[in-house]
């Protein structure tokens, strides 16, 4: 009665760039359902952290993996944790490259002539040449490591390596910014819940006393 029509692939790759809603409704959904997880706001804001580092390396597809393992290590939330990856995005995920290559190519000694065109452009062709290898595997196809080998070296380990002081630094800044939002969220929770206890509790006790009114009238009008 109610069924959904599938999406196409199309649709599924300009939601990913712009969810349905927008980027703002995205963002709000997400930081509303971190607000309400049941668990302590150091908890919670070390779940945060570990999503947002994890969004500085260059593991694609491997990130909510990562963050959930990342957060256990530390005893942080761990589906705060998948929650804060959305911090890496179709937006953020451009700069964070650029960014991370740039400064790990420097912090190792190598030459800084990678941007982000090229950036990308290597990713795109490193993920044709695995799935050729895999493909090699079951064909008489031959595989070839050798472009991979240097994908590995020019630009998975200089990501890997320049991520990790930005990664920390913004992940230090979500901690410190989301703990007391969420403690000032859950403490006013708190008080709408006992606000909203104690108003139902006061209905009760005043049902109660009329109830016994309404009694000790029905009896004296019976003697």
């Amino acid at each position: 009665m109610f069924k959904r029509n599938p999406r196409s692939w199309a649709r599924t790759i300009i939601e990913f760039f712009y969810p349905r809603g927008g980027w703002y409704r995205a963002a709000g959904y997400v930081i509303k359902r971190i607000r309400r997880l049941p668990d302590p706001p150091h908890r919670i804001s070390r779940g945060i952290a570990a999503g947002v580092f994890v969004c500085f390396t260059p593991f694609f597809g491997m990130h909510f993996v990562l963050a959930a393992s990342l957060a256990w290590i530390i005893r942080g939330n761990i589906f705060a944790a998948l929650l804060a990856t959305f911090f890496g995005n179709p937006i953020t995920f451009p700069i964070i490259a650029e960014i991370a290559t740039r400064l790990g190519s420097r912090m190792l000694g190598q030459p800084i002539d990678m941007h982000l065109p090229q950036i990308m452009a290597a990713f795109g062709i490193a993920v044709g040449d695995l799935m050729h290898n895999i493909a090699a595997i079951f064909t008489p196809a031959k595989a070839d490591w050798s472009r991979l080998a240097m994908f590995w070296h020019h630009i998975v380990v200089p990501y890997s390596v320049g991520g990790i002081v930005p990664g920390i630094f913004t992940a230090g800044f979500f901690y410190l910014l989301s703990r007391p939002a969420i403690t000032a969220y859950q403490k006013r929770r708190i008080r709408k819940i006992k606000a909203r206890y104690s108003k139902r509790m006061a209905q009760r006790a005043k049902m109660a006393r009329n109830l016994a009114q309404d009694q000790a009238d029905a009896g004296s009008k019976a003697r």
